[in-house]
């Protein structure tokens, strides 16, 4: 099959090994992971034009027991506030506040998406594509750890801009994707994707109301029984709407409004351990007795 050679945003085909990536592709996870290492390539790149539409400069957290954050997650969620000096204002949320939002901006549906999330991370998840979709903003994890480096190249445009992630199989450990990008191809053993923290986004940005859309259709047609968390609300979801946008926008000769970032490490730290890590707060933990 020849390769689709659409410019997307830097003039480069979207193809997997020697044949064009098809929308087929995007279920299947390894062809999906090789098309995000092209997209990571391709996305992680200066560009000289992008829109340029403001992205608010509300930073949003979630802690699902407000009144009970951990000394130690305080005082990550506490290390943001010194932005609040520089134009941003700051917002945290938790259970009964975002349910309380999530009701106003969408009604009866969203609520009960919302309200199918057994696990405070899948509530925290499904929040942020809810807020963002319609408020646009700077999501971050309650865990993440300003390191007090310059913010302003992340708000220079109004491109969506997601953290790149990689997991090795072989090794069961994440890669540094910076790492990934030059290594990878020897074995096929690296799961390239992104990462939904942080998102920096614009209010209606395609992929956000496509996760939010994708994952609302999923938690309300769930039929009981275990819960993949990545694939429902998290990085999974999110991967799969960037991946279905990016090849739409390549096809189309559009660019691609996303940037993915290889070095959020150096803008913030998700602390580890905390105490909220060694019990069933931690998703990974979780036994998932329904």
């Amino acid at each position: 099959m020849t390769a689709h050679t659409s410019p997307g945003l830097y003039g480069r085909p979207e193809v997997v090994g020697e044949r064009a990536f098809t929308v087929q592709d995007i279920d299947d996870h390894a062809c999906r992971s090789r098309y995000l290492r092209h997209l990571t390539g391709m996305l992680s790149r200066p560009v000289t034009a992008a829109p340029a539409a403001p992205i608010p400069r509300v930073i949003v957290q979630f802690w699902d027991d407000s009144a009970h954050i951990p000394a130690d997650v305080h005082e990550c969620v506490t290390s943001w506030t010194v932005l609040e000096h520089q134009g941003f204002r700051r917002e945290v949320y938790d259970d009964d506040s975002a349910r309380s939002l999530i009701g106003s901006l969408f009604g009866d549906v969203h609520t009960a998406a919302f309200d199918s999330c057994l696990h405070p991370a899948m509530r925290s998840d499904y929040f942020r594509l809810c807020y963002l979709a319609r408020n646009g903003g700077f999501y971050v994890d309650a865990d993440d750890f300003y390191q007090g480096t310059d913010w302003t190249p992340l708000f220079r445009d109004s491109r969506l801009r997601l953290q790149a992630l990689c997991y090795d199989t072989a090794t069961d450990t994440m890669v540094d994707p910076r790492q990934a990008m030059v290594s990878d191809g020897h074995g096929g053993t690296f799961i390239h994707y992104v990462n939904n923290n942080p998102i920096i986004a614009p209010a209606g940005h395609p992929v956000v109301v496509a996760a939010l859309d994708a994952s609302t259709a999923a938690l309300l047609a769930h039929a009981g029984g275990p819960l993949d968390i990545q694939s429902l609300t998290g990085p999974g979801n999110l991967t799969v709407a960037l991946a279905r946008h990016a090849l739409h926008q390549e096809r189309s000769g559009q660019p691609v409004d996303v940037e993915i970032l290889l070095a959020w490490d150096a803008v913030a730290v998700s602390r580890w351990p905390l105490s909220y890590r060694s019990d069933e707060r931690n998703w990974r933990l979780w036994s998932q007795q329904q």
